[in-house]
């Protein structure tokens, strides 16, 4: 982690940091750029947290920076990736935060900036949204996840979960005592992985099943998206169990 001169942006007090740093061709003009992610440490390098974290961009040939605020701009260990997402053969930026919180949640945004200009093409905010389902104990130690839509349907057998657990639950019978309904957390990890080593890179998206309370995970459900042409579609989901 690197001090960053606060004139580069109109700062007085010395609280803001480089926290992340990458190079790459990331506009498509076949020059290399500086991407950094900032923000302000306000007890110094010594506290993890940082505030008012931003994405800017240094054009390579020019040496004009872009300045991209970040609606969710507050955590910890902020990192970026560069690589091409949308197969146009330009590094696209990923800027992920981790949010501090006990159920492991994470913020997530992909930018494109071919000829400088940002376009946001993945927000994790959009795909909290979009991705919501059902978490149902039902008899015999089963536990369903549905989709909102009811599009699929997902059955965990939590028998793995040991005799004290499912005592606690179930009966001698098998049959729940009470209904219990869990849930599924937004997204809590965002993995770009080239799964058809074309170059091109796809996301893993995690988000993590709980059960009675946050701390009773189940498992994950587990999403593949690749790029459509417009946006961020999936072309693989499973659920997976802790091992």
């Amino acid at each position: 982690m690197y001090y960053y001169p606060p004139h580069f942006f109109n700062q007085v007090e010395n609280k803001i940091y480089i926290l992340d740093f990458k190079r790459g061709d990331v506009n498509g003009d076949r020059v290399i750029d500086n991407v950094y992610l900032v923000g302000e440490k306000t007890s110094g390098l010594e506290s993890p947290f940082t505030d008012n974290i931003t994405l800017i961009i240094q054009d390579g040939k020019t040496g004009r920076f872009t300045r991209i605020p970040l609606k969710d701009n507050a955590g910890y260990n902020p990192t970026i990736f560069l690589g091409d997402f949308t197969g146009d053969k330009v590094k696209d930026i990923l800027v992920s935060i981790d949010s501090g919180g006990s159920g492991g949640l994470a913020f997530y945004y992909i930018y494109s900036f071919v000829n400088n200009k940002p376009k946001e093409i993945f927000d994790h905010e959009k795909f909290n949204e979009k991705y919501q389902y059902n978490v149902i104990y039902k008899d015999f130690y089963q536990v369903e996840v549905t989709p909102k839509d009811k599009s699929k349907k997902y059955i965990i057998d939590i028998r793995y979960k040991g005799k004290e657990y499912l005592s606690e639950i179930y009966d001698e019978d098998g049959k729940l005592k009470e209904l219990i309904e869990g849930w599924v957390n937004p997204l809590g990890g965002l993995y770009p992985i080239d799964f058809q080593r074309d170059g091109v890179y796809e996301l893993y998206a995690l988000q993590r099943i709980a059960g009675r309370y946050n701390a009773d995970g189940l498992g994950y459900v587990q999403t593949s998206l690749e790029w459509n042409g417009k946006k961020f579609v999936p072309f693989f989901q499973t659920v997976g169990i802790f091992g």
